[in-house]
């Protein structure tokens, strides 16, 4: 029962239920930008106090049989094996031809029968405190659940350019939910499982406000001064001075404020922290010598920073800690992304796998494409590269080379101006507008 104090508020507020699942960081990611609408706080479906002992059980041991499949892929020889397994069950079939994909899968009947069976129920009953609010999940089956437990107003926030069969109820012409999707890729893709056009609106993937700002600006002044970074020849600002002049204005700069920076990102399941040390090793006579910076993101796992600070200290360059190399890792995810937006500012270089980071070129990051994990990562990267924005990294023990010729080129500037200008870049304003208006179709997207 609601407290006598706890007003029931109406559609139209602007406030929402914002839900994710703390499985990895992708999920999570995609919820961060949007906890200015979240009613209470953005709610973990597997993790919040309302979570029942037997569901988090059950979540448990979904979450430690993906970290545990995650880390084993690297074990020689039975490593891909298993992992080709996992990965065959969350495939994504060949886009093309266009085709009915609606018939449900194994795997798809399989969750859906969870969620009959009362598995995320307790997220569900709990929302039932404000029934009348949008109901907004990063996470297939907590949208699904809120759908099938009667909520009208429910709203699933996609976190890939395509996706498996998971992503929608059995019968979705009979469910009551929208889907906001990062690309018109995965837009095709939900028509093909059978959602109707109309519950499908291509918003963009939910970027931290304070990284773009409402008309970019934030944006736009970070790419400014990223640019001299990534073209220290001038070759590509050369080539296309009046372009960049005219759409840049006064953030045009000639200089950046901040020495070349890179940023390396280890994945949720503590996935691909080697690479972090081969750069570590790779770098280390231009760190010591202050000609480039390095962030590794280390998130919530300190074990991994300290993985990252042994081999700093065995490469010498305890005296640079702190100032041209830093080891980021926080106590709670939250206070992570925080951190991380706040690095992004002075990011010239993403270095990451293809996951929900793929997105964040829309700021105006190149992207190094560590080896995807998974099928949908592997269609993240097929993106990017389509799109000019990333490229799949060389040997990470040779990136004080390889990378340095790719900036006297001029590449990684080009590819920061075409993630800045083709991917979309107002995924989270759109979603906020769409949520909270009656007349959905007449809301005008931006890109």
């Amino acid at each position: 029962m609601l407290k006598k104090r706890e007003k029931v508020l109406k559609y139209g507020t602007h406030k929402a239920w914002v839900v994710a699942a703390n499985m990895g960081y992708g999920h999570q990611r995609a919820a961060y930008p949007l906890k200015d609408i979240a009613y209470e706080r953005v709610i973990n479906a597997n993790s919040g106090k309302m979570v029942t002992p037997k569901e988090k059980k059950q979540w448990k041991k979904f979450r430690r049989y993906y970290e545990g499949v995650s880390r084993f892929r690297s074990v020689p020889v039975l490593g891909p094996i298993v992992w080709s397994i996992y990965d065959y069950f969350q495939g994504i079939s060949p886009y093309y031809p266009f085709r009915d994909l609606s018939r449900p899968t194994y795997v798809s009947i399989y969750m859906h029968r969870l969620i009959k069976k009362g598995f995320l129920r307790s997220v569900t009953d709990y929302a039932h405190k404000q029934p009348h609010i949008p109901f907004i999940s990063t996470f297939f089956a907590t949208a699904i659940a809120a759908a099938h437990a009667g909520y009208k107003h429910v709203y699933c926030v996609v976190t890939d350019t395509d996706i498996n069969r998971i992503w929608v109820p059995e019968k979705p012409k009979d469910e009551h939910l929208y889907y906001l999707t990062p690309t018109e890729h995965s837009t095709k893709r939900l028509m093909e499982y059978g959602v109707p056009k109309e519950h499908i609106f291509f918003t963009g993937f939910p970027l931290p406000k304070e990284n773009t700002g409402k008309r970019m600006q934030v944006a736009m002044r970070d790419l400014g001064y990223r640019l001299p970074n990534l073209d220290p020849q001038k070759v590509y600002r050369n080539r296309y001075k009046d372009t960049l002049k005219k759409f840049l204005g006064k953030d045009y700069r000639n200089r950046s404020n901040h020495p070349l920076t890179v940023t390396f990102v280890v994945g949720g399941a503590g996935a691909q922290k080697e690479i972090g040390a081969s750069l570590i090793r790779s770098f280390a006579k231009k760190l010591k010598a202050g000609e480039i910076n390095l962030n590794l993101m280390a998130g919530i796992r300190l074990d991994e920073a300290k993985y990252f600070s042994d081999i700093a200290e065995k490469e010498g360059l305890g005296k640079v800690m702190g100032k041209s190399l830093h080891i980021l890792s926080e106590l709670d995810k939250k206070s992570y992304f925080a951190a991380f937006s706040e690095i992004l500012h002075t990011t010239d270089i993403l270095w990451t796998k293809p996951s929900e980071l793929s997105f964040y070129t829309a700021l105006g990051l190149p992207i190094i494409i560590a080896p995807p994990l998974g099928a949908h990562e592997e269609l993240n990267a097929q993106w990017l590269i389509r799109m000019g924005a990333g490229f799949r990294q060389e040997d990470p023990n040779y990136a004080d080379e390889w990378l340095f010729e790719w900036l006297d080129k001029g590449v990684l500037a080009e590819s920061a101006w075409e993630g800045f200008t083709e991917a979309p870049k107002y995924g989270t304003y759109n979603i906020e507008n769409i949520v909270f208006s009656k007349n959905k179709r007449s809301v005008k997207l931006k890109y």
